[in-house]
């Protein structure tokens, strides 16, 4: 499938697990990209950058074939090597305004703002096309992340008019929370992929946006 400009849809917005296994990353996406989550991150603390190209490789076709923007976490330079849509930046990876410039206007660029109100303007400013706040609840994943009030997702959206997504701690019972509080993205890795059925894990929480 060709490549299109990336449509930043309502939804889940799900994150790839620390799996070195890409053949059992590869073997589960299909079934969960075709849930149509909004975003399919690619996250993977444990790979080192050679397995981190061989895993883009594997998912970004699957994600062309669904019709889903896959993101990069953490690293421009891999996003723009390997054609993703987009990459999405903490607080060390670099010059927002830079990753604007490297990306264009046709890829996506999200930002991790965690509780900080200075770092959503700072985003918003640099032209990223949505805003992350979290943790939202207590997260296995960052359990060290400062917590993030759920009014800033609402507080966010009114100020700079762009989605705004929620991550740490979410799972399908708590994410009714968040939607009632104003986030248009909900970043799972956990609650979809140790789930028994992660498809229809999946799938749950797409009905939240119906």
């Amino acid at each position: 499938m060709a490549k299109t400009d990336p449509v930043l849809r309502r939804g889940l917005y799900l994150v790839t697990p620390d799996w070195t296994d890409t053949g059992r990353l590869v073997a589960m996406l299909p079934a969960l990209l075709a849930t149509r989550p909004a975003l399919l991150q690619y996250r993977n603390k444990l790979a080192d950058a050679a397995l981190r190209r061989v895993q883009v490789a594997g998912l970004l076709p699957l994600c062309r074939a669904a019709g889903v923007p896959l993101v990069i976490n953490d690293d421009l330079a891999l996003a723009l090597e390997c054609g993703a849509d987009g990459v999405h930046l903490g607080r060390d990876d670099g010059d927002l305004a830079a990753a604007r410039a490297a990306l264009g206007p046709h890829r996506l660029l999200g930002v991790s703002c965690y509780a900080e109100w200075p770092r959503a303007e700072a985003a918003a400013a640099a032209g990223a096309d949505y805003l992350a706040f979290g943790a939202v609840f207590p997260s296995s994943t960052k359990p060290s992340a400062p917590p993030a009030p759920l009014a800033l997702l609402g507080r966010a959206k009114a100020a700079f008019g762009r989605p705004v997504a929620a991550i740490g701690g979410i799972t399908v019972d708590n994410a009714p929370l968040l939607r009632a509080a104003g986030a248009d993205l909900l970043a799972v890795i956990s609650d979809v992929f140790s789930a028994p059925d992660p498809a229809a894990r999946a799938a749950a929480y797409g009905r939240l946006f119906d």
